[in-house]
């Protein structure tokens, strides 16, 4: 599975500015709740991706938001991590924290102590260099991912902004559908035997 996969509905952002929303699960109307927000579906790989062009936080924000409060009456695991969709801070400041996925393992930098020690509070570990933070190698990547939405989520309700970088340069670096395995062979029917067995 890849990171995108372990939540019913996944919001995200790629490096370059898409917000992109993966239904993982069949929910009713979803299609016509996103595209109605102002998404366009794609297929990409196995699976149908709703994507909003690179736009203005504000607008990203607000699409992202309704198509969201709509779906979140099918279902409560909802998880939004993209940046693309955080109101810009007026005076153009950085992110207090800045949380990564790189290559099977998560990093955060923190800007101030109060965003470190929110980070400590949810798994992160200080690493050697100043502001630096890691989630321990061993996780499993659904408990790296739970880190990262406790993290994210207690950051913004200490007024802190954070972002998120998936790992994901591009729409075309989206991970693939996961493959489904494949399904069982259907039951042999009784031999003779065994149906005169059960008729007696």
């Amino acid at each position: 599975m890849a990171i995108t996969d372990h939540h019913d509905v996944f919001i995200g952002s790629t490096d370059d500015g898409w917000t992109f929303v993966i239904v993982n699960r069949p929910i009713r109307k979803a299609h016509r709740m996103l595209t109605g927000a102002g998404f366009t579906a794609r297929e990409h790989q196995g699976r149908t991706l709703y994507l909003l062009p690179p736009q203005t936080g504000e607008d990203a924000h607000e699409r992202a938001g309704v198509a969201a409060y709509g779906l979140m009456a099918h279902t409560l695991d909802l998880v939004d991590l993209a940046w693309t969709t955080r109101h810009p801070n007026a005076s153009g400041a950085e992110p207090g924290a800045t949380i990564r996925f790189h290559d099977g393992t998560v990093t955060a930098t923190a800007l101030t102590d109060s965003a470190g020690d929110v980070l400590a509070q949810n798994g992160f570990t200080p690493t050697k260099a100043s502001q630096e933070y890691t989630l321990p190698a061993g996780l499993s990547e659904a408990d790296a991912m739970n880190a990262v939405v406790r993290a994210e989520t207690h950051l913004h309700s200490y007024g802190l902004r954070v972002r998120v970088d998936l790992g994901i340069p591009t729409l075309q670096d989206i991970p693939p559908a996961p493959s489904r395995p494949p399904s069982a062979p259907p039951p042999a029917p009784p031999s003779p035997d065994q149906a005169q067995r059960r008729r007696r």
